[in-house]
Formats: structure tokens, C-alpha cells, sequence
């Protein structure tokens, strides 16, 4: 069982900071590729950040570039999105994601296998 469970949102002014955190159980947790996406009302979820199985590799969407940083610590199964600068325009709700078949799985949503609930980030101007 891989499923995530994220925590971490939350409400927030523009221009601060929010850390989520997604822990997942399994065995194998460092072979799984992990990904970070988001869905704002009336819109499809779209890619947020990246990260390899080993951590080594990271991506992200242009829009987030530069203000938010993925991160994983294998030895607690947990991946970490830190969001700084945060803009109204991150209004979503933010979902972790596993792959289990890809140790790199970027930013095809298809290659996700396993989601969390969601948490919900708000950036008030």
C-alpha cells in the first residue's frame, strides 16, 4: 500500500511561505517516483513539481519555478513541497501522488498510480 497522505495547508497572505508534507507507506518508498499537483475551482489539476526516486532529479512547471521547492527524505517516506512567494494564483487544492512504476515520472499525470486526499493552500491578497 503506497497511498499518500499530504498535510500542510492552509491560509496565507500573499508573498509567505507554506510547507506541505506527503508521507507514504511502503517498503520500497525510495523506488517510487513522487509528484506534486494542483486544482484550483473550475479548473483540471495540473502539474505542480517533480522528484526521482533518489531524490537526485527534480521538476517543476514554469509557474512555480524559482518559488517552490520539492524535496524527499526516503528514511521517513516523506516528500516535501516548500512554496515561497506565494501568489492568489496558488489557490488550489494540493495533491501527492506516487508512481510506482516509474523511478522519474515528471509531469505525465498518467504515470501516477496512487493519490492523497488533498490538503487546501489559500493565498488571500
Amino acid at each position: 500500500q503506497v497511498q499518500p497522505v499530504e498535510s500542510g495547508g492552509g491560509l496565507v497572505q500573499a508573498g509567505g511561505s507554506l510547507r506541505l508534507s506527503c508521507a507514504a507507506s511502503g517498503r520500497t518508498f525510495g523506488a517510487y517516483g513522487m509528484g506534486w499537483f494542483r486544482q484550483a475551482p473550475g479548473k483540471e489539476r495540473e502539474f505542480v513539481a517533480a522528484i526521482s526516486c533518489s531524490g537526485s532529479s527534480t521538476y517543476y512547471a514554469d509557474s512555480v519555478k524559482g518559488r517552490f521547492t520539492i524535496s524527499r527524505g526516503n528514511a521517513k517516506n516523506t516528500v516535501y513541497l516548500q512554496m515561497n512567494s506565494l501568489k492568489p494564483e496558488d489557490t488550489a487544492v494540493y495533491y501527492c501522488a506516487t508512481a510506482v512504476s516509474y523511478c522519474a515520472a515528471g509531469s505525465s499525470i498518467d504515470r501516477y498510480n496512487f493519490w492523497g486526499q488533498g490538503t487546501q493552500v489559500t493565498v488571500s491578497s
